[in-house]
């Protein structure tokens, strides 16, 4: 079973092909044109992701691409490390982007920390960077930061968790990579919002990291669960391979349906585990609309518009009650975009 498992999880990983043409919502396509209309010069934008493999990242590259076409005279160039804990291969493709002389950057850092001297560096070569999907330690000399409220996407994660658990039991939070500005957000505003508003969970575990990939957190999610499989009542699962992985390990030990299971952002897996109830809730951000918002605003901002300094993209919680529900749809299987 263990076998059938990771073959899903290959299939899953090659799944490739981004189609489409509408914008998200809320972006005034005309006022953006009439700008690029006045400006001739090309820009090329890059656009560094934590990873290229899972399919969160395969949408926002939709949404680059997609902003790319509708403000016209723009082109993005998408290059980011394959394995989301590859530091100093996402500083490498910084570093080559400053010596390109790119016009500008938009990066989702893989490190709050240890990618603040790449965007310094970016910033003493006069090419300014937008900040997307997760922070640094200082956002002080960055064009936007363009994000979900990832405290805000952690607590709702806690509160349907215990919505479905009626107040009370035991939990496990399963953490991701050490680092990571983003994901460190989630656990966060999980645990807070456990901790101050139901006294009846138990935390029965919090401190444990299941790696990067869906294989490395199957094998974690397997071994905490096997620990605990007596006691544990909800899992939660911050990111798409941390849940993907867990979702496999729940399935793997017999628990899939019986542990209340709250997941971060969606695949096919995922979806079809929230149809069958092994999934009680997936939070879900806008991939789509984030890398849309982050080339967007560094194109204004190259043009000489004014520009938000925090643009929030949103969350909401899919359950298999609302997953119909035609928004919700929409960012369970991001609209396809062509590239």
């Amino acid at each position: 079973m263990m076998r059938i498992f990771r073959l899903t999880l290959l299939t899953l990983l090659c799944v490739t092909g981004c189609s489409g043409s509408n914008a998200p919502q809320g972006v005034n396509r005309n006022s953006d044109k009439s700008a690029a209309s006045r400006e001739g010069k090309t820009l090329r934008i890059a656009v560094i992701p934590k990873g290229t493999t899972h399919e969160y990242w395969k949408s926002v590259h939709a949404g680059a691409s997609q902003a790319a076409k509708d403000l016209e005279n723009v082109e993005i160039i998408w290059k980011g490390p394959m394995k989301e804990d590859d530091r100093e291969g996402q500083i490498s493709v910084v570093t080559d982007f400053v010596t390109e002389k790119v016009d500008g950057i938009c990066l989702a850092p893989l490190d709050a920390a240890s990618l603040m001297n790449s965007v310094e560096l970016s910033l003493d070569n006069q090419i300014p960077v937008v900040i997307f999907d997760s922070g640094l330690e200082d956002h002080a000399k960055i064009v936007s930061y363009v994000a979900t409220d990832n405290v805000a996407g952690g607590a709702a994660a806690a509160r349907r968790l215990a919505e479905v658990l009626g107040g009370k039991g035991n939990v496990i939070l399963l953490r991701y990579n050490a680092g990571s500005d983003s994901t460190e957000q989630r656990e966060r505003g999980f645990l807070e919002t456990l901790e101050t508003e139901f006294p009846e969970i138990n935390i029965l575990s919090s401190d444990q990291y299941s790696g990067v990939t869906p294989e490395e957190s199957l094998q974690k999610a397997t071994d905490i669960l096997n620990k605990y499989r007596n006691e544990v009542n909800g899992l939660f699962a911050v990111c798409e391979p941390n849940a993907t992985g867990a979702l496999g390990a729940l399935e793997e030990t017999e628990l899939a349906g019986k542990v209340k299971f709250i997941a971060f952002d969606s695949n096919e897996m995922l979806i079809h585990g929230l149809q069958v109830g092994h999934v009680h809730g997936i939070v879900l951000q806008n991939p789509v609309n984030m890398g849309y918002e982050a080339v967007r605003a560094m194109v204004r901002h190259l043009r000489g518009e004014k520009v938000e300094k925090r643009v929030n993209t949103g969350e909401v919680v899919a359950t298999k009650e609302n997953m119909d529900d035609p928004d919700i749809q929409k960012l369970l299987v991001p609209e396809q975009y062509d590239d």
